[in-house]
């Protein structure tokens, strides 16, 4: 079960049960991940049926990266509401399983995700920081965020000004690096 045969094609859910999420962070959130071994996060991001559904003619790729998107930019709400973190969007990307996972909103484009459980620190694939050169556009963008997302374009702006600096890749391992 599960391997394409000629009357039956293969599909993600037969093959695994497991999905990749984008989580936001902030760097105190990346300590809270290595003193725990967990990230207690709820909300993610992910590639959902209605994400697909929206982006019909994206690859996996192409799709994760809007999943990756959305979860950067609630990473500038969680830095909106923790005025002592720095100001350095984090994504945490892991893989966990489908069953603790709750797609949220099912309106066409959505890729919002609730987990039920904490992220472990082994599932964790990837973790994505801004450099420090991008603190004052992620200053003046986590601000903002709100006012952006209700269509304020002089908000949206700001935003756009923050999402164009790269979120740099790290290891699971060199979290230790990214936070001491």
């Amino acid at each position: 079960m599960g391997f394409a045969s000629a009357s039956k094609r293969c599909t993600t859910a037969s093959v695994s049960d497991h999905i990749r999420v984008y989580l936001p962070a902030t760097l105190p959130l990346l300590t809270a991940l290595r003193d725990r071994g967990e990230l207690a996060a709820a909300e993610a991001h992910a590639v959902t049926p209605a994400l697909r559904e929206w982006y019909a003619e994206g690859d996996e790729e192409e799709l994760e990266y809007v999943a990756f998107t959305r979860a950067a930019q609630a990473a500038l709400r969680l830095l909106r509401h923790d005025p002592r973190a720095p100001r350095r969007r984090v994504v945490v990307s892991a893989d966990v399983s489908t069953a603790g996972m709750i797609v949220l909103d099912r309106e066409l484009g959505s890729s919002a995700v609730r987990l039920t459980a904490p992220v472990p620190l082994g599932t964790v694939a990837a973790i994505h920081v801004d450099a420090p050169e991008a603190e004052s556009d992620v200053a003046a963008a986590a601000e903002v965020v709100d006012e952006a997302l209700a269509g304020d374009p002089d908000a949206q702006f700001t935003v756009d000004g923050a999402e164009d600096h790269d979120l740099a890749w790290y290891a699971a391992g060199e979290l230790d690096d990214l936070i001491s």
